[in-house]
């Protein structure tokens, strides 16, 4: 079975159907038997989708740096929870221990898990699906400015198809596992 590594925000959002499709991409992750990684919090969203992982009878590791295991509030509940340094270790190792990545709704964090795992695909760093979870679209003015980003020539259209978007969590889980299988 495959981990699947999420970036997605340690705060809940505004609006239910983020909580919603944490719930239900984290238990479905846990029933199709794969691993969730993630950055360990157990507030937000993360919390939400670990909780449902753990309570579905997953497997769930979490990587934080030492300096937000207090501030972020580190779930320790879970099947492992990583203690790194810095971001710079917590991204990498989180990378190291994921076979796909997918982004949820979330803050600047979020994003900036997301381009750079892109960045290193596309650097080819390596080889593995990536996507975006796009709940009430709320990724959907970031697609639209990466089509035109391609269509002004600074993003060329296999890059752009790496990046996989369903606004539907076991859609997004299917389609990466499709990218993982073939």
């Amino acid at each position: 079975m495959a981990r699947f590594c999420a970036y997605l925000g340690s705060r809940p959002g505004n609006h239910p159907a983020f909580r919603q499709a944490a719930i239900t991409l984290g238990t479905a992750i846990a029933r199709r038997g794969h691993t969730l990684v993630y950055g360990g919090a157990r507030i937000g969203l993360m919390g939400e989708l670990a909780n449902a992982a753990l309570d579905a009878g997953g497997e769930v590791i979490g990587v934080m740096p030492d300096h937000l295991v207090e501030r972020e509030q580190a779930h320790f509940g879970l099947t492992e929870l990583i203690r790194v340094r810095d971001m710079h270790e917590r991204k990498a190792t989180m990378a190291a221990n994921a076979d796909a990545f997918m982004a949820l709704p979330g803050g600047i964090g979020t994003l900036e898990e997301l381009f750079e795992i892109w960045t290193w695909s596309y650097l080819g760093l390596h080889d593995k699906p990536l996507g975006v979870l796009n709940v009430e679209d709320f990724y959907t003015p970031l697609l639209t400015f990466l089509d035109a980003t391609a269509g002004h020539g600074f993003l060329n259209a296999a890059t752009r198809k790496m990046l996989l978007d369903a606004d539907a969590p076991t859609t997004l889980l299917d389609a990466l596992e499709g990218r993982l299988q073939g």
